[in-house]
């Protein structure tokens, strides 16, 4: 009678740790799939950070192409208007003013063509540069290249769209990592079917009682970590 008893006893304490390997299994393969399918959305979501990092790139590399040569256009008028006014001087075609701040442009002079097709950008930093009466003006800038008011609008869109290539990069290495992550649970979902499907194959009770242990840690380590990992919805 004893006996019997601790045969079904045996049976009882097998079938339970069978039914945990199988339930282990089961969600061991459900999670499987679902981490499988969030690492292919995120390594989605990198290739699109990258190509939008690209795109960005290329669009900051235009700008500051253009803004460079509206830079070389403003030195090359700058220069100009400056050589045409000493030669006028020297001339005596325009007279020459006490102070830089005082300039009026001479109409039908060459210097007046040069300045009034001066860049609304530069005339700003120009203006702003003759007040400060630089010949006598101790400190001043050289040029008024070198005044705060000497904004180029396509350089700073270029800075700005490097901003963004650069945030874009950011997401594209996070999502890269994310799918890494997502991968690893894989991995470790794996091991746990492994060790899950062995378990009922082997016949000393206490070898299956240390697989099905390591099956449910390893379980409950790649479900934390899963279940901590960013998603995107399927819809």
């Amino acid at each position: 009678m004893s006996e019997m008893s601790d045969e079904k006893l045996v049976f009882g304490v097998s079938d339970r740790v069978e039914l945990i390997a199988t339930i282990l299994m089961a969600m061991a393969a459900i999670f499987t799939a679902w981490a499988a399918f969030q690492s292919a959305k995120w390594s989605g979501e990198q290739a699109t950070s990258f190509s939008r990092a690209g795109a960005a790139r290329t669009e900051s590399t235009r700008f500051d192409t253009r803004a460079g040569q509206q830079a070389g256009i403003d030195v090359a008028i700058f220069t100009s208007w400056l050589d045409a006014i000493n030669a006028e001087v020297q001339a005596g075609e325009v007279e020459r003013v006490g102070s830089a701040s005082d300039y009026v442009p001479t109409p039908g002079t060459l210097s007046a063509f040069y300045f009034d097709r001066m860049r609304p950008e530069f005339k700003v930093a120009l203006d702003a540069w003759l007040k400060l009466d630089p010949l006598r003006t101790e400190g001043a800038t050289a040029t008024p290249f070198g005044m705060d008011e000497y904004v180029l609008e396509n350089a700073v869109e270029a800075a700005r769209l490097q901003d963004v290539a650069d945030e874009h990069a950011v997401d594209a290495a996070v999502a890269n990592q994310t799918s890494d992550d997502y991968v690893l649970t894989v991995v470790a979902f794996a091991l746990v079917l492994f060790f899950g499907g062995i378990s009922s194959k082997l016949g000393d009770a206490r070898n299956r009682y240390l697989t099905v242990g390591a099956a449910v840690l390893l379980f409950s380590g790649a479900t934390v970590v899963l279940l901590s990992l960013p998603k995107i919805l399927p819809f």
